[in-house]
């Protein structure tokens, strides 16, 4: 697998980013190494919450929430999915799967970093991803925070928005990254907030994994990955784990997930879920501090 690595001077000067980045070498399961980047905030005997982005982001879209945590002696760690952010580029989209990408933020997590009493918040793939880890690992969590995400086994179509992304993922020459967070935004990202997004991507080369992210979710019954999100849908809908919801009132992609989740998770059941208002699919961007605060609360509650 052949692995590019963004230069170390597309990070500088990042708006309100000045966090220290840390790496830590996983292997691959089909071989190799992949170094993997990630930032955390917060005391080190902390809590640990675990804040998985999606497509096509990287860590840069919890910088609002980080300092929040923190001040609620929260240790949060905010990693970037391989292909993304600081971590290492697989420069085929062949060399990207779902179950990989499970796999790779297991290693990461629990490997590497040892985490235990994990508070997940998953939004978009880092719920897909999350969502996956927590079903399959429960022992290492103590509670879930479920953010315009879902766990799509193909047994329901898509919206037709997400087909549009997909569409225009597939089609345009030139993915324009910054761009894409700002289509689901709510609010004006300033000129050096989109060029933030852009960063890890010096050209075309760097951008398999967003690529092919899109491809990868479940769409048919048939899928590849639809067997283990089912059975992850089955055993969550079991686990007394605590779970919130904390969707936004603005997501056209993920909007009606949020209601099926309080339905079917136990842990769920009889919890005021919190709708961010006036926030879009990256409710990260539009109402970071809010989220954070909901996050905070919910994590020192158990």
């Amino acid at each position: 697998m052949r692995l590019l690595r963004t230069p170390e001077d597309r990070f500088e000067d990042l708006p309100d980013f000045d966090y220290e980045p840390h790496y830590v070498d996983i292997p691959d399961p089909d071989g190799g190494l992949l170094r993997v980047g990630y930032v955390e905030a917060g005391p080190a005997d902390g809590r640990a919450v675990l804040l998985l982005h999606g497509e096509p982001s990287w860590s840069f879209l919890y910088r609002k929430l980080l300092p929040v945590l923190a001040d609620a002696g929260l240790r949060a760690v905010a990693p970037d999915l391989v292909g993304f952010g600081r971590s290492d580029k697989p420069a085929e989209m062949a060399d990207h799967t779902y179950a990989k990408h499970v796999e790779w933020m297991r290693r990461l997590a629990f490997e590497a970093l040892d985490l235990r009493e994990v508070t997940l918040v998953g939004q978009d793939w880092g719920g897909l991803i999350g969502l996956r880890l927590v079903a399959e690992h429960p022992g290492r969590f103590a509670g879930v925070v479920a953010a315009n995400t879902g766990l799509p086994t193909g047994d329901h179509d898509m919206p037709e928005a997400w087909w549009a992304f997909r569409a225009m993922v597939e089609s345009t020459q030139v993915f324009e990254v910054g761009r894409a967070v700002q289509s689901g935004c709510r609010t004006e990202l300033t000129e050096e907030v989109r060029t933030a997004y852009d960063a890890p991507f010096p050209n075309e080369m760097y951008k398999a994994g967003p690529r092919a992210m899109p491809t990868l979710v479940p769409t048919r019954p048939d899928d590849p990955a639809t067997p283990a999100n089912r059975a992850a849908w089955a055993k969550l809908s079991t686990m007394d784990i605590p779970f919130l919801c904390a969707f936004s009132d603005g997501d056209p992609i993920t909007g009606p997930v949020g209601p099926m989740l309080q339905r079917a998770m136990k842990g769920a059941t009889g919890r005021e879920h919190p709708t961010i208002t006036g926030a879009g699919h990256f409710l990260q961007e539009d109402a970071g501090e809010e989220l954070g605060e909901v996050v905070a609360r919910f994590a020192r509650s158990y």
